[in-house]
């Protein structure tokens, strides 16, 4: 009797698999209805979402390396702002520096020219007052020396060779 009751269990009856099939298909019209379609819905929205959110992202990548080129740019360009500033500045200072050299110098040989002058105006004071003192000892000479009966010409002639060699030294 068990023996029985347990091949009966065991048993396959067509009317089992028949209505096994209709429960299946039954339950599968049903999660479909109920749940594939929206459980698919809801897959397909996050998929566009996320094609969406992709799109997005890709823009926002395209933009930032725009700009990071362009920044790239405008700092290569201020860059090269800057050193062509500095390379003016460069010039500038150089041809200030020339300038006030050559000033200097112009104002040196001014002050050279004019102290020669003045050396050269001095000695000629000097040698003219030389002169009029060795004039005045040739006379005071010529006048002790006129005592002597010394003549006119030879007193004129010992005056002036006086002044000459007076006036090479």
């Amino acid at each position: 009797m068990v023996m029985a009751k347990v091949t009966e269990f065991l048993t396959i009856s067509p009317a089992t698999i028949i209505l096994t099939l209709a429960n299946t298909l039954i339950l599968f019209l049903v999660l479909k209805h109920f749940l594939f379609d929206k459980v698919n819905k809801v897959i397909e929205d996050r998929q566009a979402e996320i094609s969406q959110s992709y799109d997005e992202a890709d823009k926002a990548q395209k933009k930032a390396e725009t700009l990071a080129a362009e920044y790239d740019e405008k700092i290569s360009a201020a860059k090269e702002e800057g050193a062509q500033i500095v390379r003016n500045a460069t010039l500038k200072a150089q041809q200030r520096s020339d300038e006030m050299i050559a000033e200097a110098r112009v104002q040196a040989k001014g002050i050279v020219d004019s102290a020669n002058d003045e050396i050269e105006r001095e000695r000629k004071i000097a040698i003219n007052q030389l002169k009029d003192e060795i004039a005045e000892l040739a006379v005071s000479a010529a006048a002790a020396v006129a005592e002597k009966e010394i003549s006119v010409s030879d007193n004129e002639r010992l005056v002036e060779s006086f002044i000459d060699s007076v006036g090479e030294v």
